[in-house]
């Protein structure tokens, strides 16, 4: 009698039986459902999982974009003089190997009002070659320009500056700062008008209503500091490698100069996002851990349903291995078509995320993430690959992880016992 080969592993009687096990009968429809339910939770987990990083992902671009293109990557000033020598020292930092820019600023607090309303604002003197250099405000231009900014004697605002003060371009607003001149009677407020030259949009609601442009000259004299300057500005091309940088930009500026990176000057802000995505992160995989569970519950009650067809298939000569094999397949086809179709979720409404959102806000007639809230005027969403495939291949492991158990117990169940009421 000739020797019966035994199957190769994943045969395609294997998979056919997994197939059809998937499409369960009319009596085994409460095992259907659950298998179902299995899908949706694992497709709804990786997809949230995928939208809720991204948006966060795309929340700190976009707010530290705006932070650090405003206030450039490393801020130099003295210890404990008057910094009148902050053109030669700019020009030593503008040779260091990665920076791109650096440049001086006047900047103080002033009161600025109009005919109709007043408002405290944040006062910067920069030259018109640098300011255009700063992407994030030359780009942003809504009306007006930047060209002859040093000689126009004028001033930029933001637009809801503007709003704010009910002006529009060309008109004169009063400039107030609180230390001016010394008199014989004490200190007096420093007091000028200047027309509206430019008014820009950086999209961070907190900058557009506080921040304001002079040429530094005009700065210079306003705060009452003749040829000096406050800071120097720095932008590097990579601000990550902010740490590495700092032994070179330190010896360009000097020993008695102090330098501020981003990181220190946004530490708590920095660390507060970081420790908020590992939240998240940990709290949405208990999201697809739970539908996993449903795989092996339902799993099992297949199992246990189809005991007399193991026992068949058994006696027929299937092996422990294919049994093991069958059920397996059944269970990880729920996680992996799951974890694809959440992972296409995700990627469509990262894609959509602003669209959605008015549409949602149009329907329920709310205003969703609002700008004075969250500095920002739409929302962002930003995939990053590395992070969506770990959610991928985590998902995948936890589905295929869920059939293990069930499938070991189909394998192990012995064809007598399960044949012997039948």
């Amino acid at each position: 009698m000739a020797e019966v080969a035994e199957t190769r592993p994943f045969a395609p009687f294997e998979w056919m039986l997994a197939s059809r096990y998937l499409r369960a009968r009319r009596k085994e429809g409460f095992i259907s459902v659950i298998a179902g339910f299995s899908f949706i939770g694992i497709m709804l987990g990786v997809a949230t999982l995928i939208i809720v990083m991204s948006v966060m992902n795309g929340f700190r671009k976009e707010l530290f974009d705006k932070i650090l293109g405003l206030n450039g990557h490393v801020l130099v000033r003295p210890l404990a003089r008057d910094f009148t020598d902050y053109a030669d020292i700019a020009e030593r930092l503008k040779r260091t190997q990665g920076v791109t820019q650096a440049f001086p600023i006047v900047e103080g607090q002033a009161l600025m009002s109009s005919n109709l309303a007043s408002n405290g604002v944040f006062v910067r003197g920069v030259r018109e070659e640098d300011l255009k250099s700063l992407e994030g405000i030359a780009s942003k231009v809504m009306y007006g320009s930047l060209d002859g900014f040093d000689l126009s004697g004028g001033i930029a605002i933001g637009t809801r500056l503007a709003n704010t003060l009910n002006v529009r371009l060309g008109d004169e607003i009063t400039v107030v700062a609180p230390r001016g001149a010394s008199t014989p009677f004490g200190t007096t407020p420093r007091i000028k008008r200047y027309p509206v030259t430019a008014i820009f949009e950086i999209g961070m609601s907190e900058y557009d209503a506080t921040i304001a442009f002079l040429p530094l000259d005009e700065a210079q004299k306003f705060f009452n500091l003749p040829g000096a300057a406050h800071v120097i500005e720095v932008l590097v091309e990579n601000p990550d490698r902010i740490d590495q940088m700092r032994p070179l930009l330190s010896a360009a500026a000097g020993g008695d100069m102090l330098l501020t990176d981003w990181k220190q000057r946004n530490a708590t802000f920095y660390n507060t996002l970081q420790v908020e995505r590992n939240v998240m992160f940990i709290i949405l995989t208990l999201i697809v851990l739970v539908a996993a569970l449903n795989i092996v519950s339902g799993m099992i009650m297949l199992v246990k349903d189809k005991g007399r067809d193991i026992g068949i298939l058994r006696t027929m000569g299937a092996s422990q291995g294919a049994v093991m094999r069958v059920f397996f397949i059944t269970g990880a086809s729920i996680g992996v078509v799951g974890t694809l179709a959440g992972l296409l979720l995700g990627v469509l409404v990262c894609a959509n995320i602003e669209e959605i959102r008015q549409f949602i806000s149009w329907l329920t007639n709310t205003r969703i993430f609002p700008g004075e809230i969250y500095f920002l005027s739409r929302m962002p969403a930003e995939i990053d690959t590395g992070e969506v495939t770990s959610v991928v291949v985590m998902a995948l492991s936890l589905s295929i992880l869920a059939t293990l158990y069930p499938s070991w117990r189909a394998a192990r169940l012995d064809p007598v016992e399960a044949l012997r009421y039948e």
